[in-house]
Order: C-alpha cells, then sequence, then structure tokens
C-alpha cells in the first residue's frame, strides 16, 4: 500500500516559512493504553481508538467497540465527531462496518456489533514530522476466536492549508478462509464508511445535487460534507467525505441524516460476495473544513483531491 505524498519543496512553496518549524510538527502520543492521538504542533488532529472501549453509564455492555476514530478535530480544535449518542449507541465517530455480514453461510452484524468484532493486531507505521503523518493498522475481524477477514487501515494526514485540513484514508479487506458477503441496509444502504458528528446547531447537508432539509437515501454519489456551528462556536466548521474515482461501483450510494450522520452504502442495498484471497480495496479522504461549505467549495476541494491522487 502506498500513498502519493506531497513533494516537500511543493509544500514549502504553498505553506509560509514558519509552517516548517519543528513546533508545527505532527506527533503521536499515547492518551491511554487504548487510544493514539494525532497532533499538529499544539493542534489535536484526531484519536484512533485502537483497544476496547467500553460504553459509559446507562450504555448497554455489549456496544463496547474498538478500531474507530474519535474525537475526530476541526481546524480550531473544536471535536467533530460523537461517540455512544443516545439516539444510535452504536455509532462510533468516523467508523466502517455493515449491517449484514455473511462469513461463509453464517450472518452476522458488524454495524450492531453482534455476533463479530474488530480487534487490532499491530501497527503497519506511525509516522509523524513537519510534512504530515501516516497511521498504518492491522485489524482482524473476529467471530468468537476465530479471525475470518484480515483488515488493514490507513490514515495519511498533511499539514493544513488556510482553512482546511485533509486525512486520506485506504481500508482493505481480505477474507481468509470463507467467502464474505457484504450488504447495506435495506430501503436505505448505509454500510461502510460512516461519519457521526457531535451535537451542533445550523446543520447544512451539502452533495453534488445541493443544499436541502431532505435526506437522502440510496442516493450515488461521488461526496457528501455536514457543515455546523459545533460547540456553541461562532464560525460555522464541518467535514466532507470524497470518495476516490476508483472506488467499487464509483459512485457507491448515501445515506444522509440532519440529525448528524453521513452514510456510504457500498456495496449497498445489493450484496456482494468476495472469495477467500480476494482483496477489497476502497479509497477515502476526509476534507475538514473552517467556514461553511458551499457547493462550489466542494467541488473544487474533490478536484484538487482527484488530481493529487
Amino acid at each position: 500500500m502506498t500513498f502519493k505524498f506531497l513533494n516537500l519543496l511543493f509544500v514549502a512553496a504553498i505553506l509560509p516559512a514558519a509552517r516548517l518549524n519543528a513546533a508545527d510538527s505532527f506527533r503521536f502520543t499515547n492518551t491511554t493504553d487504548k487510544s493514539l492521538a494525532l497532533f499538529e504542533g499544539d493542534r489535536p488532529v484526531f484519536v484512533y481508538n485502537h483497544g476496547v472501549i467500553k460504553p459509559p453509564a446507562g450504555v448497554p455492555a455489549d456496544r463496547a467497540r474498538s478500531s474507530y476514530i474519535h474525537p475526530l478535530y476541526g481546524p480550531d480544535g473544536e471535536v467533530l465527531t460523537d461517540d455512544f449518542p443516545k439516539d444510535h449507541y452504536h455509532h462510533r465517530g468516523l467508523f466502517w462496518s455493515w449491517p449484514h455480514v455473511r462469513i461463509g453461510d453464517q450472518h452476522y452484524d458488524l454495524w450492531m456489533l453482534n455476533g463479530i468484532e474488530h480487534r487490532f493486531e499491530r501497527w503497519l507505521s506511525r509516522e509523524a514530522g513537519a510534512n504530515g503523518a501516516t497511521l498504518g493498522v492491522e485489524n482482524g475481524w473476529y467471530v468468537g476466536e476465530r479471525k475470518v477477514v484480515r483488515e488493514q487501515v490507513w490514515i495519511r494526514t498533511t499539514p493544513s492549508i488556510r482553512d482546511d485540513r485533509a486525512l486520506d484514508v485506504e481500508l482493505t479487506w481480505t477474507p481468509i478462509a470463507e467467502p464474505l458477503t457484504l450488504e447495506g441496509a435495506e430501503g436505505k444502504s448505509y454500510g461502510g464508511l460512516t461519519l457521526r458528528f457531535a451535537p451542533r446547531t445550523n446543520t447544512v447537508i451539502t452533495t453534488p445535487l445541493g443544499q436541502g432539509e431532505k435526506d437522502l437515501t440510496i442516493t450515488r454519489l461521488p461526496w457528501a460534507d455536514l457543515s455546523a456551528r459545533f460547540a456553541g462556536r461562532e464560525q460555522a466548521s464541518g467535514a466532507a467525505i470524497f470518495v476516490a474515482p476508483d472506488h467499487p461501483d464509483y459512485p457507491p450510494e448515501w445515506l444522509t441524516r440532519h440529525y448528524g450522520v453521513l452514510c456510504l452504502g457500498w456495496p449497498g442495498v445489493k450484496p456482494k460476495t468476495f472469495q477467500p484471497g480476494e482483496t477489497i480495496r476502497c479509497r477515502y479522504r476526509v476534507w475538514i473544513h473552517r467556514g461553511a461549505a458551499s457547493v462550489e467549495r466542494l467541488k473544487q476541494a474533490y478536484q484538487a483531491y482527484d488530481q493529487a491522487r
């Protein structure tokens, strides 16, 4: 797995000289024995939870989960994501899971954490410096003590530029001994990469179709964004998910909810089966921005992503 890293000379040309000072470098810090945080200088970027995060008081014990990002931070340190929200205890920051997972002829629910779970196995990379940071993780999907899928997660973060930050995410899954079938929720399509947002006001969801108060279901899109005012802030901010054009079945299906979630639906409402040893590869950019995001601004940011691949 490789990423197209930004060339140092290009970075130096577009960023102020002070941006390349050691004080602005990226660094990883263990916040607990279960969570790894990334900082850009003194600014938090995200926390990757590799250990099992137990539910808070009042939440069912079977909602424990691992292998997801929370918190994900905005440009000014605002928390953009939620974990264990009261309306959907299973939602968990930036995560990837499916409501219908079949291993051979047995059905499980990784979305609701029923019968199958992520388990951290090893770090593939934890590199950080002035020009960016790369986090590589290998996980397994386990049914009891049986590993059924090998998962690799790569997250590449580049230095903040003006009012935005980009996290490039690459996910691969390889069934081990039996066929793997993935399927999204009936009539809705969710299942895949999902971004659950923190409490906020003035929520606006933007897609290539425009802006509106209506939620979308089973809608094919290359990107979607949610902007709002978080944690009582006067200025809006938000995050978009961009889908790489080489994504399987591009553009994939989506579900959007104004209560605060962007859900990819891949492979969507029609299941797909993958044979043992067959690797599934999906790439995305999580584009985090200060200020509200117009359709035109998002189109330009998506084009920049496409050209940088």
